[in-house]
């Protein structure tokens, strides 16, 4: 607290809004007020100022380490004070003869009232006791009320015209009582500011100062008419919420290091700071509800949403300060986490009877930090999930290399990839809803992207890999399918575009499957139609093969493990009937009886394999046994009947197929034009019908080739 002689003498400074008031000559009485050699009493020869000076020591000492005061009161009692001191100069005459000569006793008269007015205005043990020592001793309602008493006797004095001769005299006894209602706001500084120290909550010195505003509102309701300085309102509750909010800044500034942590520390030390600033705010709000709350109450003090408000305005203010120098997707994770899940929190205060205010406090960050905030933590969560999929990539390569068979779990080939993207895309999303859910949006359409473009180099660097055979084929095909059904069931908004890729990526592992098996069967049909055919089981290696290839489907999801049964299926049916139609050779007489019934064996052999197998693809039987049929009829004019089932049931058949099924014997021109013609009427009408969909899009005769050979042209003319 400065000294008078730092008040009278120091420049003063002045809100826009206000006037300058002009300084007083620093001559005259004023002159030795600020101790000028030229003076001839020192203030210590003043009883009033020197014990206040002490007073103003002791409570210096006592607040050491605390926030500097608001100088502003004393501005404004210095202010209010010449104001008066020259309306009273200009009321009166100019100067007084021999007040140059240092008149003390207005000083001593204060001090000598002081102790008087505390005879009658307080109990019996203070009496004795100036202003400035009740101040010191913290019996701030009698300090007040000795005050009280002296401010309406000098306005009583002032009234009656008591100065008029005297105006050095006024001027000095009005300072004495602006300083010690300056010292009454400081003590309410310092007993703000120790509520929440490490000594615990005073409650008789809160008491007082609830007593002390409450007694100065009641004594100086609004501003006098006549603008008297002495008589003005001096707003301590403001001023005591000003204290309470200085105090609330103060704390949250020590909580963690006093510079945001750097971009290179990551998240961990932000969240360590955010930590002990949580662990503070708490620990203070806890202290204030249980302690000082209750004392405050008793006086009709609204603490609890003063220190609520003022903590809150503290933590927005350094979360400001984080957030400014927040980098890295950690630590904007951790920023935007803690404001809207930990100090958000209903169980912040970790107490239930700790209730919030009833007002809606404002938002903890400002929209457009908080905006900027989760636009810098979407950028960065863009780079780092991508990063995740190259780390997923990279494992499974590893597998590939150390060529790894996978797992078969719960029956089934299994890979990592799948567990892998979806335990990604739950963490970011799920960390991400925590926060918004207009972060938890932009994160799924981010973890969407990311995937999307994951799928083709992925699938590329597979093929690209040694790792290709069935079961790997065959786990990666169920990573797929449980991509798109987990994905799709649980995100169908923003995954709904990712079904075409992930379909598309496992029709290629399904078709690379397929194409394995083809690659070893393919030259087992070379046999068919043959003289070695008629009398030995070329079909049974071909079908061992098949099973074999089954035995990988059961542990491949059941939708593609049926479809790829199926597909190998109609391959087997589709390849036997192409060898048999694209043969050079046509058998005659016995053999083509034989052929016949061979062909029908076949046709069990096939059917009852894959019937056994599960194959759904009941469709397929009817293809080899009515070209077998055809070939072994000795009754010519039923020849037509198997044609027209075999048309029925497949139309995708063309012309070309009917030509080369009717030169696997001799049927003569005119009948094989006869039945040609009956063929195509069939094939027409079925193309009106709507071709192979009438018959549930099945295709099989589309995909044979049938060469163009002599005995097809002999046939034709």
């Amino acid at each position: 607290m400065p000294s008078p002689r730092t008040v009278t003498s120091g420049p003063e400074l002045h809100s826009p809004k206000e006037p300058v008031e002009p300084q007083l000559p620093a001559e005259g009485p004023l002159r030795a007020n600020r101790g000028d050699a030229a003076g001839v009493y020192h203030e210590d020869s003043r009883p009033g100022l020197g014990t206040l000076r002490r007073a103003f020591s002791r409570a210096s000492q006592r607040a050491s380490g605390r926030a500097p005061e608001d100088p502003g009161l004393l501005r404004r009692s210095s202010r209010f004070l010449f104001r008066s001191l020259r309306r009273t100069l200009d009321n009166g005459p100019a100067a007084v003869p021999g007040a140059t000569n240092g008149q003390e006793v207005p000083s001593r008269a204060l001090d000598h009232v002081s102790r008087r007015t505390s005879t009658g205005a307080g109990p019996e043990e203070l009496e004795g006791k100036s202003v400035a020592d009740l101040i010191t001793e913290r019996q701030l309602l009698a300090a007040f009320e000795q005050l009280r008493h002296l401010e309406t006797r000098l306005v009583a004095e002032k009234a009656s015209r008591t100065f008029e001769q005297d105006p050095t005299g006024f001027a000095r006894r009005a300072m004495d009582v602006c300083l010690h209602y300056d010292a009454l706001a400081s003590e309410i500084d310092a007993i703000v500011n120790e509520t929440l120290g490490p000594d615990g909550v005073d409650a008789a010195a809160l008491a007082e100062l609830a007593g002390v505003v409450r007694a100065e509102e009641e004594a100086h309701p609004e501003p006098p008419e006549d603008g008297d300085f002495l008589r003005t309102p001096r707003h301590w509750r403001q001023h005591w919420e000003d204290a309470v909010r200085r105090s609330a800044q103060e704390r949250v500034r020590s909580a963690g290091p006093g510079e945001a942590p750097g971009a290179a520390e990551g998240g961990s030390a932000l969240a360590q700071v955010l930590t002990e600033l949580g662990s503070l705010v708490r620990r203070d709000l806890q202290k204030v509800q249980l302690e000082a709350h209750p004392v405050y109450a008793a006086a009709g003090f609204p603490a609890w949403e003063t220190y609520l408000r003022a903590f809150h305005g503290a933590v927005a203010q350094r979360l400001q300060e984080l957030a400014h120098n927040a980098r890295g997707c950690e630590q904007l994770y951790v920023l935007l986490d803690w404001a809207a899940n930990v100090y958000g929190s209903p169980d912040f205060l970790g107490a239930q009877n700790l209730a919030l205010s009833s007002e809606p406090l404002p938002p903890l960050l400002a929209p457009d930090v908080w905006a900027r905030l989760e636009s810098e933590y979407t950028n960065f969560l863009e780079t780092k999930i991508a990063s995740c999929f190259d780390g997923i990539l990279q494992l499974e390569q590893s597998r590939w290399a150390d060529a790894e068979a996978p797992d078969v779990l719960q029956g089934r080939y299994h890979t990592p990839l799948s567990i892998d993207v979806h335990m990604l895309v739950a963490e970011h999303v799920k960390a991400a809803g925590a926060i918004s859910k207009e972060l938890e949006a932009t994160t799924l359409q981010i973890c969407a992207r990311a995937l999307g473009l994951f799928l083709p180099r992925f699938e590329k660097a597979f093929l690209e890999s040694k790792a290709v055979n069935e079961p790997h084929l065959g786990a990666n095909i169920n990573a797929c399918e449980e991509l798109r059904t987990g994905l799709l069931a649980r995100f169908p908004g923003s995954f709904k575009e990712l079904e075409k890729p992930l379909v598309a990526a496992t029709c290629d592992f399904q078709n690379w499957l397929l194409r394995g098996l083809q690659g070893e069967v393919q030259p087992l049909f070379r046999v068919l139609c043959t003289k070695a055919w008629l009398t030995q089981d070329v079909l049974r290696p071909l079908m061992d093969k098949v099973v074999a290839f089954a035995g990988h489907l059961e542990h491949v999801a059941s939708p593609w493990a049926q479809e790829t049964l199926q597909e190998v299926h109609r391959y087997v049916v589709r390849e036997y009937l192409a060898h048999v139609l694209g043969r050079r050779e046509r058998f005659r007489g016995a053999e083509r009886l034989t052929g016949s019934q061979k062909m029908g064996q076949d046709a069990q052999a096939i059917s009852d394999t894959f019937q056994g197998l599960g194959s759904e693809a009941t469709w397929l039987g009817q293809a080899i046994p009515c070209v077998a049929d055809i070939l072994g009829e000795t009754y010519k004019d039923d020849i037509q009947r198997h044609l027209e089932t075999l048309i029925r049931s497949y139309p995708d058949i063309r012309r070309d197929h009917v030509l080369a099924i009717l030169s696997l014997r001799r049927l003569g021109r005119r009948r094989n034009q006869r039945l040609l013609q009956h063929a195509q009427d069939l094939l027409r009408a079925a193309a009106k019908a709507g071709g192979p969909r009438a018959a549930g899009g099945h295709v099989l005769f589309e995909e044979i080739e049938v060469p163009t050979s002599v005995d097809v042209l002999i046939t034709c003319i």
